[in-house]
């Protein structure tokens, strides 16, 4: 069965932290969708173009294998999207991979599904990850259970090999 994944993408995402693992996870044979509130073309923080090729409100948790959320600025416009927390949560109670860098813990912050879990992010959401209940540890990676979550694209080759190595294991 091929594992597909599903990624948030919307303007100003952090070009690195979606697209490093994208290419990664698909030269491991885990092909990405990248869903969005409208299919269009969107722009990076630094300028590179992602397109997406699935509505946000036609996305199913059942339909994929994980879930990435890439950091920029995107995460706080799109954590205030129902639909983004309804299907971070699903992700997050079927057991699936939910792997989210930098800024991207605003999401499932926002989702409440990290109380009590080890993570890590921006020195910039430290806060914010501990307030919504999460012990923030300052490591490149931290795996708790179907979580995994990275520091910054400084870290993002093994932030993309811990998303493979979970991936291989299911």
């Amino acid at each position: 069965m091929q594992k597909t994944l599903l990624a948030f993408v919307d303007d100003l995402y952090e070009d690195l932290e979606l697209w490093y693992p994208k290419l990664r996870c698909e030269e491991a044979g885990y092909p990405m969708r990248l869903t969005a509130p409208e299919l269009r073309m969107f722009k990076g923080k630094h300028g590179y173009p992602a397109k997406s090729d699935l509505l946000l409100a036609d996305a199913r948790s059942e339909n994929f294998s994980g879930l990435l959320v890439p950091g920029g600025f995107m995460p706080d416009k799109l954590r205030r999207d129902a639909k983004v927390l309804s299907l971070t949560r699903e992700f997050f109670e079927q057991g699936k991979l939910v792997a989210f860098i930098c800024h991207g813990g605003w999401i499932p912050i926002s989702a409440k599904i990290l109380k009590g879990k080890r993570c890590t992010g921006s020195l910039g959401i430290k806060d914010d990850l501990e307030n919504a209940g999460a012990i923030w540890v300052n490591e490149p990676v931290v795996v708790d259970g179907n979580l995994i979550s990275s520091r910054t694209p400084l870290d993002i080759a093994p932030f993309a090999k811990a998303m493979v190595d979970f991936l291989e294991r299911k």
